[in-house]
C-alpha cells in the first residue's frame, strides 16, 4: 500500500493526496488541474499559505516581496531560476507584500525580501535580504 502524501494547491489552494511514487510524474491538482509539482514560482495570497505551509509535503519557500522594492525585484529571476534547478525537491511561492499587509504582521517580517520556508506545518528556515540563485538554492537545500 503507497503513502500518500499531501499538496496543497498553489492556483486554487485545494488539498490533494498524491501517492509518494507519484510525485515526480507531474501530480496535477483535482479540483483545477494546475500542476501540483512545478519548476515555476506561484503568486500566492494569505489563505492558499495557510493551507500549504499546514499540510505540504515538499518543503515550501515563500518569497515576501512588494513591487517598489528594488532589491525585491532584483532578485526575482534569481528566485525563478532556483524555482527551475529544485523541482521536484523544494516548492517556491511570491506573495505580494503590499497587497497582503496582514501577512507581514502574521510572519513577522521586518524587511524585504524575506524568505519563508515551511516543512510539514512549520517554519523551518528565514533569510532577509536579497540573494543570489545559489544563495536560495543553499537555502533551499538546508531545510530539514
Amino acid at each position: 500500500m503507497s503513502n500518500d502524501d499531501r499538496l496543497t494547491c498553489l492556483d486554487c489552494g485545494t488539498p490533494n493526496r498524491v501517492p509518494s511514487e507519484k510525485l515526480d510524474q507531474s501530480p496535477k491538482c483535482g479540483v483545477c488541474g494546475a500542476k501540483l509539482v512545478t519548476d515555476k514560482v506561484a503568486e500566492i495570497d494569505p489563505a492558499t499559505l495557510t493551507k500549504a505551509s499546514k499540510d505540504t509535503t515538499l518543503p515550501l519557500v515563500v518569497d515576501f516581496w512588494a513591487p517598489w522594492c528594488g532589491p525585491c525585484r532584483a532578485m526575482a529571476p534569481q528566485f525563478a531560476s532556483a524555482a527551475k534547478s529544485m523541482q521536484g525537491k523544494v516548492r517556491f511561492a511570491k506573495l505580494n507584500t503590499e497587497q497582503h499587509p496582514s501577512a507581514s504582521n502574521r510572519y513577522g517580517i521586518r524587511g524585504i525580501p524575506a524568505m519563508i520556508a515551511f516543512k510539514k506545518g512549520k517554519e523551518a528556515g528565514r533569510r532577509v535580504g536579497a540573494l543570489p540563485q545559489a544563495g536560495i538554492v543553499q537555502f533551499a537545500q538546508s531545510i530539514k
